[in-house]
């Protein structure tokens, strides 16, 4: 689920930090800036592992910080294939089953992934898994809360970077709607669709 990601990036410090431990100071702007940031292809920052090399620290004409290239190692959500995760459900929609693990809320189990045959109940809004026995089918609901046990099955970064001027020329009137349906940076596919996948009350209640 966490893996470590080695990265390097120049740090900037203001003059009126440079009374503390240079270490400290750039902890703490490498967490301000990567932290809960989701970098394209890597995957969600948590937070900062551990510095492996300060290379030497440069002042500019103009600018009385300074700029320090640092080589660092950063602690990534970023889950491998075919990993089962445990999340709770935050809601179902025609597109499937959305889960939260807490701290990441951008998972969806799309209908053809999970528990056959699954219908979506537009009363209720809930997905439901009508499981079959000798005395005829059961309604298994999937309830907004409930706790689920899914695998990943796949993964989608978006660049979220800001696009150009032409761009932006080109979208006029629908530019503040499509501002609203941003896509997010980072969405895990998710599949219960096999035994010991879904609710964990269907497997611990039996």
């Amino acid at each position: 689920m966490f893996v470590l990601v080695e990265m390097t990036d120049t740090v900037r410090i203001p003059p009126w930090q440079f009374e503390r431990k240079l270490n400290e100071s750039i902890a703490e702007e490498l967490n301000k800036k990567l932290a809960n940031k989701v970098v394209y292809n890597v995957g969600l920052c948590i937070c900062l592992y551990d510095i492996t090399k300060l290379e030497d620290s440069y002042i500019f004409p103009g600018d009385g910080a300074s700029h320090t290239k640092v080589h660092f190692r950063y602690v990534v959500f970023h889950p491998f294939l075919d990993e089962i995760l445990i999340g709770q459900i935050k809601s179902c929609s025609q597109d499937g089953v959305h889960v939260s693990i807490g701290f990441f809320d951008d998972i969806v189990i799309p209908p053809e992934s999970l528990q056959q045959p699954a219908k979506f109940d537009e009363a209720e809004q809930v997905w439901v898994w009508e499981y079959e026995t000798e005395e005829g089918a059961h309604d298994l609901y999937m309830d907004i809360g409930e706790e689920i046990r899914f695998r990943v099955v796949d993964e989608t970064f978006v660049d979220t970077s800001p696009t150009g001027p032409s761009s932006a020329e080109a979208s006029t009137s629908n530019a503040p709607e499509e501002v609203q349906k941003k896509e997010a940076p980072y969405t895990l596919v998710g599949s219960i669709s096999e035994p010991g996948l879904g609710l964990l009350s269907w497997w611990t209640n039996s």
